[in-house]
């Protein structure tokens, strides 16, 4: 076996010669501390120490904020993207037709949504006083089905996110127990024009909460709008 004393004398050279190998690594560090407040005794304080212990956990706060603010940036970014897919997704077609069946299509898997659904206001008084559907993505709506089923009794706001309740889903079609979390985004027409509605359905509780952000759907609905006033003129 090697001498205790040959081998002491290898790492005292070793650390001489590369010191930041020591400083670099926390763990080794830790121990070094340790044993010099052991070495001082318990009746003596280390005012280094404790400095080092306080800057070691604010480091560790500050890298955990870091590592929280990149993955932040990173879901804006994918989000962004999402958006901007989707978007392009139902400005391609020139028919209204396949501006529909984009929206059940590519636009509900790009947003990763079960169903999505267009609501369209009209003074047609053979409507039915709740939803007359027209199609499994459109259906036409009364006067102020729109501004109630997004408010709740509530002036409502441009983009509501919510969670879904049991019997709460009947806007997505008889089988909607699937319905967990939706956002539903009012439409401004233009002058003259009665409002609408896009509601988007997801199986998944999270996907549509309160405390989210609603910047990137407000967009949306905006470019929405404009799509369909091509339509509607």
């Amino acid at each position: 076996m090697s001498d205790p004393a040959n081998l002491a004398e290898d790492m005292r050279a070793r650390i001489l010669e590369e010191p930041g190998m020591i400083l670099g690594d926390a763990d080794v560090m830790r121990a070094l501390i340790s044993a010099n407040e052991r070495a001082m005794g318990g009746n003596i304080v280390d005012l280094r120490g404790v400095a080092m212990d306080r800057l070691e956990d604010r480091l560790s706060r500050l890298e955990d904020t870091h590592k929280s603010v990149i993955a932040a940036a990173y879901e804006n970014l994918a989000g962004t993207n999402q958006i901007h897919r989707a978007i392009l997704s139902f400005l391609e077609p020139l028919e209204f037709d396949d501006f529909i069946r984009c929206l059940s299509g590519d636009v509900a898997d790009i947003l990763r949504v079960g169903r999505i659904r267009l609501i369209l206001e009209s003074h047609e008084s053979e409507l039915d006083p709740s939803l007359a559907n027209v199609s499994d993505v459109m259906s036409i709506a009364a006067p102020g089905f729109c501004e109630d089923y997004a408010g709740k009794g509530r002036p409502p706001r441009q983009v509501t996110l919510r969670g879904v309740g049991p019997g709460d889903g009947k806007l997505y079609g008889p089988s909607n127990e699937w319905v967990q979390s939706e956002a539903v985004i009012m439409l401004d027409f233009g002058e003259g024009r009665l409002p609408g509605m896009l509601a988007l359905g997801s199986d998944d509780p999270h996907q549509f909460s309160v405390n989210q952000g609603t910047d990137l759907l407000s967009f949306m609905g905006g470019v929405f709008e404009r799509a369909m006033r091509r339509w509607l003129g």
